[in-house]
């Protein structure tokens, strides 16, 4: 009587330890305790579906994703990570957001991150743990960090783990298993809630998949899918199209198509298929080759063979956005811009897991100024203390494609 009595008095504390203790066990973070989750939105039950997944209709809405910024002063926009910690991590300092020990110290910076954590590489869940603390810590100071989705985001959501390697499938079975230990810590107080089992379900053998694999195929199903914990406590916020002051952010591109289904609608539907609101697949304009997250319109090796005429149009449509910034597309040569700066390519391949390119961010400044920060020796002009490169003093010009030298200053 006296354990139950003593759980009856303390449940969120109780909670908030197994909590913490999970997460330090699977990512070395201690992460101070997250704010209360928002009620989960209420539903009905409309019935099945084709694609065997239930319909629902939601009678009550959390609050809208934030689509719109402020142009602020000091924007860093950061390409795809791919599951490699180290390099996420240079990319950071290579623009002095975060410290030698990992601490933010970019103080009121905005950063946006285009998409692309998952895949690749096998520190995933240690990516995505990590951008959460320093979410955290950088909105003490007035900063703000916004992930997006990519199409490795919703491929994995979706269950298409063709680009998952052995250390990633590794890493989501060890997740698997604290998670699992935890439910059982909180499973021993009476007067609690039973916790979701997200592996309920789920079978024990995969058809295509070795042996080996199945613990960490499972887990990351459990993880990722629609609803899955992962999935709506890190995945859920992320947005899938952005404007912050004159550019917008999306990891493919943008059509026609997209922005006549509107871009706030967009992100809320992407963020209900998350939350296990939507059924099995994610809405039409996320997939195919045409797919929000996968449009390469845009992002072709040559400027030649870019849609410029398609991105004008796409532009003119969005009040006073001057530019799209993308991912998605691996840049060799770094960071660049085609059809007049019109459209800025980030993705530089940097994970070990693609090409293992010198990791490089785009800065904006309050001017709307275009540089790029880059950890190539070949453009050393200064080093930080943390001995990355930073260009010349007061940073990199663009590089574009139409060849305009790294000494030049580009204004967009």
């Amino acid at each position: 009587m006296e354990e139950t009595s003593l759980c009856d008095e303390v449940p969120n504390l109780l909670l908030s330890f197994v909590d913490t203790f999970v997460d330090f066990s699977v990512s070395g973070l201690f992460l101070p305790l997250p704010p209360p989750p928002p009620p989960r939105p209420l539903v009905e039950f409309l019935g099945p579906v084709s694609d065997g997944t239930s319909a629902l209709r939601l009678l009550h809405s959390p609050p809208p994703l934030q689509t719109r910024l402020p142009s602020p002063d000091r924007l860093i926009a950061i390409g795809d990570l791919h599951g490699d910690f180290e390099k996420s991590k240079q990319a950071l300092r290579i623009a002095n957001l975060i410290d030698a020990s990992d601490k933010w110290i970019g103080g009121s910076a905005t950063v946006v991150q285009i998409g692309d954590v998952l895949d690749r590489g096998g520190e995933e869940l240690k990516i995505l743990y990590f951008l959460e603390k320093l979410k955290r810590e950088a909105a003490k100071t007035g900063g703000t960090i916004i992930t997006m989705h990519g199409n490795h985001e919703i491929m994995n959501v979706e269950g298409d783990f063709r680009f998952v390697t052995q250390k990633g499938l590794d890493e989501f079975r060890v997740w698997g298993d604290w998670f699992s230990i935890g439910n059982k810590m909180k499973s021993l107080c009476q007067g609690l809630q039973k916790p979701k089992d997200p592996f309920e379900g789920l079978p024990l053998v995969f058809r295509g998949v070795k042996e080996e694999f199945f613990d960490g195929f499972r887990a990351r199903i459990a993880a990722l899918r629609p609803d899955g914990p992962i999935a709506t406590r890190f995945l859920s916020q992320n947005v899938t199209v952005l404007v912050v002051g004159d550019s917008i952010f999306v990891h493919g591109g943008l059509l026609p198509q997209h922005v006549s289904v509107g871009l706030e609608r967009i992100n809320e539907e992407v963020r209900d298929w998350i939350n296990g609101l939507r059924g099995r697949l994610s809405p039409a304009y996320c997939r195919g080759r045409d797919g929000v997250v996968w449009v390469r319109k845009f992002s072709t090796e040559l400027a030649k063979d870019c849609d410029c005429s398609t991105l004008e149009h796409v532009l003119s449509t969005i009040p006073g956005v001057k530019r799209m910034i993308m991912g998605h597309t691996i840049q060799e040569d770094g960071i660049n811009g085609v059809c007049d700066n019109r459209a800025i390519r980030i993705d530089v391949g940097m994970s070990k897991g693609c090409i293992n390119g010198l990791p490089e961010v785009l800065e904006i400044n309050e001017n709307s100024g275009l540089r790029i920060l880059t950890s190539n020796p070949l453009y050393q002009k200064k080093e930080n203390p943390s001995g990355m490169v930073m260009g010349k003093e007061e940073g990199l010009p663009l590089l574009l494609p139409e060849r305009i030298p790294k000494q030049v200053e580009v204004k967009a």
